[in-house]
């Protein structure tokens, strides 16, 4: 049985509706309005989202806190990030 993830956060985006490169667009769009520091909690299908989206926040600098599923063994994961 997986854990939840339920760590409140600056920032909230639900990307679960789109597909890449857009997941990782409307990613890089809310990390650029955020101040240094701030965390973001992003919700992501498994698949590309899940390969993609967290390796391209680390290849940009920024910190994935967290990454697991949203509920156990669910199909949408979390992903927590600190904008560096």
């Amino acid at each position: 049985m997986g854990k939840t993830v339920t760590e409140s956060a600056d920032y909230f985006l639900d990307i679960t509706a789109d597909v890449c490169p857009l997941t990782f667009v409307k990613t890089k769009l809310l990390i650029e309005q955020m101040s240094s520091g701030e965390t973001a909690n992003i919700r992501l299908n498994t698949g590309e989202p899940l390969e993609n989206v967290p390796r391209t926040v680390k290849e940009h600098g920024h910190t994935v806190l967290s990454l697991a599923p949203e509920v156990a063994d669910g199909p949408v994961y979390l992903l927590r990030l600190r904008k560096a």
